[in-house]
């Protein structure tokens, strides 16, 4: 045995996965914020805000929703 815990290492690739996907979302969340000051909060009139809001939706936020057949 090495002296290692499995919990210690859980912890320590957590913790690295955890500060990779704070950063996708902060890098996001400014996209967000630029496009919506800039060109308004309709993204329907904001080609920049959908793009962002796309962007978005596929790393960190996807969205869920319940689909009645």
């Amino acid at each position: 045995m090495s002296g290692h815990s499995r919990w210690a290492n859980i912890k320590h690739k957590k913790g690295a996965a955890d500060a990779k996907r704070g950063q996708i979302f902060t890098k996001v969340s400014k996209e967000l914020t630029v496009a919506a000051r800039i060109g308004g909060s309709d993204e329907g009139s904001n080609p920049r805000l959908k793009a962002a809001i796309l962007k978005a939706r596929a790393p960190i936020c996807p969205r869920t929703t319940s689909k009645k057949p």
